[in-house]
């Protein structure tokens, strides 16, 4: 049976890859780490709670001991945990630097001595910064924008120099836009479709005219497995959709979904260091067969279903209740 340390999977893409390897794998056993911070949330994983094949640990992937405690019989590390909040991490960035630096850190040194089989470091395409025409390949220079971007694009270095130095086997998939269930309603389409769904204001950036290629989170899961399994050594794969879309465009096809009015969209200043356009080039992840599953309007229409079928879920986290939900579970402060 192999067995995966999944870190940071309470949150958005990292329990929707637990769900997606539980439902495809039998010979599978996830230890789930997360330090449940605002964005880690039990409540997206409640369904696998009790499979034997699942295991939670709460901890920090900043902290030598509990790393090490669960290393030992690992054998493949997939590293989701970050600070992913661009606004965020304006604002704050030493925590940004900790967490994505520092923790993967702790994490390579830990894989290195224990010997896994492979590190998978999760990584996302704001690390190449801008682009006004063409596409970005994995060889580009990174160029981040705010203290996010050049947060994972430290990471990655990080992981890559330790299969240099140490033949540490490492791979890194960066991944466009991702959407879907159980994404914290502080991202755009998360945000933009919970506050229409109560007639809030869907605040806009600038001239909402800043592009993106919207990748759903499902496809995401396979291209990462299938880096996992089939990536070679040392290298990265770009993971992009070819779903370029403004946040203008965005905004409208959920107003129209719902039946919602075009006034509850409301145009606000820009924030710092805003990235015009985000577009990756994925030739390179082709040639180990994959192309994404599900037609972007599609997805993004299951989506919305989603959160219309899950109240329960994204009320509990905007009013806070989860917060205190966790502090009383865990009697530790969140």
């Amino acid at each position: 049976m192999r067995r995966l340390l999944v870190t940071g999977g309470a949150g958005f893409i990292g329990s929707n890859f637990i769900h997606y390897m539980l439902q495809k794998h039998e010979d599978i056993h996830i230890v789930n780490m997360d330090k449940l911070t605002y964005a880690g949330n039990l409540d997206n994983l409640k369904d696998v709670e009790a499979d034997p094949r699942y295991r939670f640990v709460r901890g920090d992937i900043c902290d030598e001991a509990v790393v090490n405690d669960l290393m030992p019989d690992i054998d493949v590390v997939l590293n989701f945990a970050a600070e992913s909040h661009v606004d965020r991490s304006i604002g704050k960035p030493d925590d940004f630097i900790r967490t994505d630096i520092f923790g993967v850190f702790v994490l390579l040194e830990a894989a290195r001595k224990h010997g896994v089989q492979r590190f998978v470091q999760i990584s996302t395409d704001e690390v190449y910064g801008s682009i006004d025409k063409g596409f970005f390949k994995e060889s580009d220079p990174l160029m981040p924008s705010s203290p996010y971007a050049a947060s994972k694009a430290g990471a990655d270095r990080l992981a890559y120099s330790y299969y240099v130095t140490y033949n540490l086997p490492v791979v890194i998939p960066r991944s466009s836009n991702n959407f879907g269930p159980y994404q914290y309603p502080e991202k755009l389409i998360s945000l933009f479709v919970t506050n229409a769904m109560d007639d809030k204001a869907l605040p806009i950036y600038g001239d909402g005219q800043n592009v993106r290629d919207w990748l759903y989170v499902l496809d995401n899961c396979e291209a990462i497995e299938l880096v996992m399994e089939r990536g070679r050594d040392g290298e990265v794969y770009n993971v992009g959709a070819g779903n370029e879309k403004s946040n203008l465009e965005i905004t409208e096809f959920i107003l129209r979904t719902l039946d919602k009015p075009k006034s509850l969209m409301t145009f606000v200043q820009d924030r710092m260091g805003h990235d015009r356009r985000y577009a990756l080039d994925s030739a390179k992840l082709h040639t180990l067969d994959w192309k994404p599953g599900h037609g972007f309007e599609e997805a993004l229409s299951e989506t919305i279903r989603w959160y219309l079928d899950n109240r329960w879920w994204w009320e509990r986290l905007k009013s806070g209740e989860y917060l205190e939900y966790y502090r009383n579970h865990y009697k530790r402060e969140l």
